[in-house]
């Protein structure tokens, strides 16, 4: 539907407000997904102890905890290669509202599990739901902003997850100082994404064509041409067809071998932080809860950084930013590995957290985000979203039990160099990348 020229100043003024409303939902109901996954790393002290002090062996409860934490992210993995692509079909509203919901109940149901078994069945549901949650954001988004605004959307709403994060564990390490139990950081973390599933569910729309706009232009570079998406993806199409031009794209391969290693280290801090501050460097349960925020902080601050560079240095500059970011980031885990965390300053330690995230989390955001729309376009950016990121947490998998198991092992210097492996081998994609960008 057009509108009459003399309502045109009138129309892109509601045009913008409801773009602004759009912008604040997605941002607040992705950042409330994150509550309901930093509560189980804020809890984790507090779960081994619980466990410990049943009669299950310390070492034995870390690892238990972290095979739990595993399952949760092989379903997450699994669904966003599997649901993920559900929102070019059915729409990106109902895929992110089924995150938000199953978020809440799930969360309900570890609060009240009493066991390990209650637990994982609890968080592989949790995680699983959460899978589709991106690729709906972003779906959402296409239909609502311009290509040529991508960039800036999506680094914008990738700052939701990263505040999210850096907004849940100091409250839950603010719980836990005041004596709250690991159930109550479940039940807070809860009710944040009961209410903005509520408030999604009443005033998000699909696309701004609902309210009589023109449809959002495509993406001019997508593997899928720039027709109408919504059209072609409920095609009698086979799915082969379908996916296609993205698993035949060398380019997407190193995108998703890019998310792969990013997520083994992404993955390993979000979990693990509050247990490496308390065993190693000493901190409180509570004092590590909240600390365990300089990761998600610092991203968000890279994001930003990298978000803005990104923009003016263009698509084939990206990869050098990923490059970069991957090779300091290999260095500063080097570093963690060669320096033991008792024999130097408390802050230090936390400093070179925060430094590995500033290095990894602003080039990582690109992978899922611009990277996935610039590949798939507006007929398949939740399908293109949802291979990146499920492909990225299949790698992620490996921080739950794999970590564990070496931090047990060898300690936390053999977490350390390890993870300083995988960013060096990923850098060495990110130049690939880069050359196969300027040929393109």
């Amino acid at each position: 539907m057009t509108q009459p020229s003399g309502s045109a100043p009138a129309a892109a003024r509601a045009l913008r407000t409801r773009q602004g409303l759009t912008l604040a939902l997605l941002f607040g109901g992705y950042a409330a997904y994150y509550f309901c996954r930093a509560d189980l790393s804020a809890a984790m002290p507090l779960l081994v102890t619980e466990l410990a002090a049943q009669g299950l062996p310390r070492a034995e409860a870390v690892v238990r905890l972290g095979t739990a934490y595993s399952a949760g992210v092989l379903a997450y993995a699994l669904g966003k290669l599997v649901l993920g692509g559900l929102g070019d079909y059915w729409g990106g509203r109902r895929s992110f509202l089924l995150g938000l919901g199953g978020a809440t109940i799930f969360t309900l149901a570890f609060a009240a599990g009493g066991g390990l078994p209650v637990f994982t069945l609890a968080w592989i549901g949790n995680r699983l739901t959460q899978s589709v949650g991106w690729a709906g954001l972003l779906k959402v988004s296409s239909r609502w902003f311009d290509f040529t605004t991508h960039g800036t959307v999506i680094g914008f709403l990738s700052l939701s997850y990263l505040v999210g994060d850096a907004l849940a564990r100091p409250a839950m390490g603010l719980l836990i100082a005041h004596g709250a139990g690991w159930r109550t950081l479940f039940c807070f973390a809860a009710a944040v994404a009961g209410a903005f599933f509520v408030a999604n569910l009443f005033l998000l729309r699909e696309s701004r064509a609902e309210l009589g706009h023109a449809e959002a232009a495509a993406s001019p570079r997508s593997l899928y041409g720039d027709g109408d998406g919504d059209r072609a993806g409920r095609s009698g199409r086979r799915l082969i067809a379908f996916f296609r031009p993205l698993l035949s794209s060398p380019a997407f391969g190193l995108v998703c071998l890019l998310s792969f290693g990013c997520t083994i280290v992404r993955e390993t801090f979000n979990i693990w932080t509050p247990v490496y501050l308390r065993d190693s460097v000493g901190f409180s349960a509570a004092s590590a809860a909240s600390l365990s925020a300089v990761f998600p902080a610092v991203g968000a601050v890279s994001l930003l950084a990298t978000g803005w560079l990104g923009d003016r240095l263009g698509s084939r500059g990206r990869p050098l930013l990923l490059l970069g970011g991957l090779a300091a980031c290999a260095a500063t885990l080097a570093a963690l590995a060669v320096l033991r965390a008792e024999a130097i300053a408390p802050s230090l330690v936390v400093a070179l957290v925060g430094l590995v995230a500033f290095c990894l989390l602003g080039p990582y955001s690109y992978l899922g985000g611009v990277f996935a729309l610039e590949f798939g376009g507006r007929r398949g950016g939740a399908a293109s979203s949802g291979i990146i990121d499920g492909v990225g947490y299949l790698g992620g998998v490996l921080a739950g039990d794999g970590v564990a198991r070496i931090a047990v092992t060898l300690g936390w210097q053999g977490v350390f160099l390890s993870l300083a492996g995988v960013c060096a081998a990923s850098a060495l994609a990110a130049a690939d990348l880069y050359r196969r960008q300027r040929a393109r």
